[in-house]
């Protein structure tokens, strides 16, 4: 069965941004030594917290300036298993890679 998804990719990408603006004012770090730190353009920095709007490796280079690199490298490790089916299929795909 489908997980209903209750929000937009956009309002996803808008959460991440205010937790990292966040983690930044906490840390009372300003967004122009945050671009400093991260080598992201303090435009990019600006326009990530007002619209959630960042490539990924700028998203990388932030989470790295605030010590957070762990947490982009846990995305995604402890997916579960839909149901058994998939269980099945990468236990298949794991046997035959080896062969």
């Amino acid at each position: 069965m489908e997980a209903l998804v209750w929000e937009t990719a956009e309002e996803l990408d808008m959460k991440l941004a205010q937790r990292v603006r966040n983690i930044r004012r906490r840390r009372k770090i300003s967004q122009e030594e945050l671009s400093r730190m991260s080598g992201v353009s303090y435009g990019s920095v600006k326009r990530f917290e007002a619209t959630g709007k960042i490539s990924l490796l700028s998203l990388t280079k932030l989470a790295m300036a605030l010590d957070m690199a762990d947490e982009l490298r846990e995305l995604f490790t402890q997916v579960p298993y839909r149901n058994i089916q998939e269980v099945i299929d990468e236990r298949k795909r794991n046997t035959t890679s080896f062969i």
